[in-house]
């Protein structure tokens, strides 16, 4: 092993910082792929015999790249790399795997979900219903009291080989007195005996507005919880369940991080969440960036918790906190995705489209406002076309007083904009940040509202062609699952996780315009261009080498490929097959009972086919169904103990 080994990551770049290497390097990289002509600086590092996907501007393919201190020094052929080679060069023959920049998430929730991840059994990519109810059986034997059973999205029922959801006979089956909490999507939740007596909710307990508890002919709750659409019944739901220790999230943060570099992610975009309060929510992640513990960049957003009160809440955090304070691991990216609590555009789409709060526009106002006078840049969780015109009307007149110029801003999702609302965003400068939910709801739109309008939704080519600034990520954990190549997959193929398909040709990338939203496209969304997403010289050293070529294999296999060696800031961060040797020390899994343990995180075994459905329309079985004459709800009256005196829709 060299010095350059030894040294702690962060030290290193402050060596390199002091002899200007960094500075110089990034320079370098702006004239986007150009080599230093200085061949006396030699490489720490050298990866070559590899297809490495650059995503420079030409979209172009090398053989061979080199990183010193951690940034990429070189790129391009075998001669030109080994031009950097000096005594201490460490070379390894990545034996023409493809390789690829670090997969950069713009919308995900990883700091909630690491807290959480060790405690949450996961049915991601789980093919079959009969695989998810063992697991759940073996788990709830497994799991001590107080504790519960979670399963918390990432799954479609239309994943599975029996294409159906559970049904609470089966849960209830299989679980015995270990309470039992199912999401699915922000649609519903399914709930077993101990569970609903754990949160006692019987048939006396009173549901949020906008949503429902299930009763059966006797008036008792039979365990399903419905959003119609809000979503606070479901998130009231699991805020009342018990949490990890403070050294089991830890432990789990490091999981979690762990398990997206097992799958390429080397960055993300935080996008927040209901029950993270700044700065308080964040000891755990601010405790890892400071031991040097992360293995996954992240650029977060501030998440309004206050309903009413959002403006006070951007008021504090704007007098202690600024954008881009921190370091190329973790600083602060603006506000959102919530702003106000009046503009929830919920996306149930087993629900009709919801209309706004009208005093929407009002509160929107204030809080953009304060936000370009303070130059801070801003996301906005969007959905229906209709919601998005309303706030760009906001935008537009807030504009006029306030110019957003400078200001990256973003609309999350929006699956439903219409092509003069693309050509409103652009004009206002912004971006739009898509993520793969209609992999996980195709089917639910589809049957809603038609083939034809799911042909379009989001419409990323019109969006593409229009110049407006794009991006992937996942919104992982509670409605897709965490796994860009679930998204790359979806982008590629046009289908659901089901395989149902969704879209025509007209609206599906190619493999290198996919990889390329889930890489450097994504940098402007934490302004970060030219600084990372990219296999060039000058730019952070994050990559992946992936198990098989993404630009080769089958449509199908695309959702089972991962890393088999992740590097982050010029360092190994995962290894394994050939590579096994690069991967960081195992970690221990706490608690002992953690789902984690025995399952891992996303499931994917190559050695299983997914099931992949006929290329007909599909149908939602009446188990699925939600049902459309509800029996009729217990009697208004005061809330139960299992509300809590949540008003928060905490659904994001």
């Amino acid at each position: 092993m060299n010095n350059y080994q030894k040294l702690q990551r962060r030290d290193f770049f402050k060596l390199a910082l002091a002899a200007g290497l960094s500075t110089y390097l990034l320079d370098r990289g702006k004239s986007w792929g150009q080599n230093p002509a200085d061949t006396s600086i030699k490489a720490d590092l050298i990866l070559h015999n590899a297809l490495i996907a650059t995503q420079n501007d030409q979209r172009s393919f090398a053989e061979a790249l080199a990183i010193t201190g951690n940034r990429f020094l070189a790129v391009g052929t075998e001669k030109e790399v080994m031009a950097y080679r000096g005594d201490n060069t460490r070379i390894v023959n990545l034996n023409r795997r493809t390789v690829i920049p670090g997969i950069n998430d713009s919308h995900t929730h990883l700091i909630r979900g690491g807290l959480n991840y060790n405690m949450e059994l996961r049915w991601d990519g789980v093919p079959s219903l009969a695989d998810a109810l063992r697991m759940l059986k073996e788990q709830a034997a497994r799991t001590p009291a107080p504790q519960w059973v979670r399963v918390i999205g990432g799954w479609s029922e239309f994943q599975f080989a029996e294409r159906r959801m559970p049904t609470l006979a089966e849960i209830n089956a299989v679980s015995g007195d270990v309470p039992v909490f199912i999401l699915n999507l922000y649609d519903r939740a399914l709930l077993n005996g101990a569970a609903l007596k754990s949160l006692g909710i019987d048939r006396n307990t009173t549901p949020p507005p906008n949503s429902v508890i299930e009763k059966d002919n006797k008036g008792d709750p039979t365990g399903m919880l419905i959003a119609t659409p809000n979503a606070t019944i479901l998130y009231a739901a699991i805020a009342q369940g018990p949490t990890l220790g403070l050294e089991d999230q830890i432990n789990s943060s490091r999981h979690y991080m762990r398990e997206m570099n097992r799958l390429g992610i080397t960055s993300v975009i935080d996008a927040g969440g209901g029950g993270q309060n700044y700065p308080d929510d964040y000891q755990i992640i601010d405790r890892l960036h400071k031991e040097g513990l992360m293995t996954v960049r992240v650029a977060y957003n501030l998440f309004t918790q206050n309903p009413g009160a959002e403006k006070a809440d951007f008021d504090r955090w704007i007098a202690i906190a600024n954008p881009g304070q921190g370091d190329d691991f973790y600083q602060l990216n603006g506000a959102g995705e919530m702003l106000v609590f009046s503009a929830a555009d919920f996306e149930d789409f087993t629900e009709p489209r919801p209309d706004l709060n009208p005093n929407m526009e009002a509160e929107l106002t204030e809080v953009i406002k304060l936000l370009a006078s303070n130059k801070w840049p801003f996301r906005l969780h969007a959905t229906y076309n209709e919601s998005i015109s309303r706030f760009l009307n906001v935008f537009e007149n807030v504009n006029r007083e306030v110019p957003f110029e400078g200001i990256h801003w973003i609309l999350d999702h929006a699956e439903t904009i219409s092509d003069r609302n693309i050509e409103r965003v652009k004009a206002l400068g912004g971006g739009i940040a898509i993520q793969h939910r209609m992999a996980y709801q195709g089917e639910y739109f589809a049957q809603r509202y038609g083939f034809a309008k799911a042909s379009n939704t989001p419409p990323i080519k019109k969006i593409m062609a229009m110049d407006v600034p794009i991006s992937a990520g996942t919104d992982g954990t509670r409605v897709a699952s965490y796994n860009p190549w679930v998204g790359l997959y979806w982008l590629v193929s046009g289908k659901t996780v089901g395989g149902t398909p969704i879209y025509p040709e007209a609206n599906r990338l190619d493999r290198m315009e996919a990889l390329r939203l889930y890489s450097t496209a994504a940098a402007w969304f934490s302004n970060q261009e030219g600084n990372k997403g990219a296999i060039v010289p000058g730019q952070l050293a994050d990559l992946a080498v992936l198990s098989e070529d993404f630009f080769s294999v089958p449509e199908e296999r695309i959702k089972h490929l991962e890393s088999v060696l992740t590097i982050v800031d010029g360092q190994p961060v995962y290894g394994a097959a050939e590579f096994s040797n690069f991967s960081p020390p195992p970690l221990p899994i706490s608690p002992d009972w953690s789902p984690v343990k025995y399952y891992g995180g996303y499931h994917n075994d190559s050695k299983v086919s997914f099931v992949s459905s006929p290329q007909s329309k599909p149908t939602i079985s009446s188990s699925s169904r939600r049902h459309l004459a509800l029996p009729s709800l217990s009697t208004p009256g005061s809330l139960s103990r299992f509300w809590g005196g949540l008003a928060c829709a905490c659904c994001f």
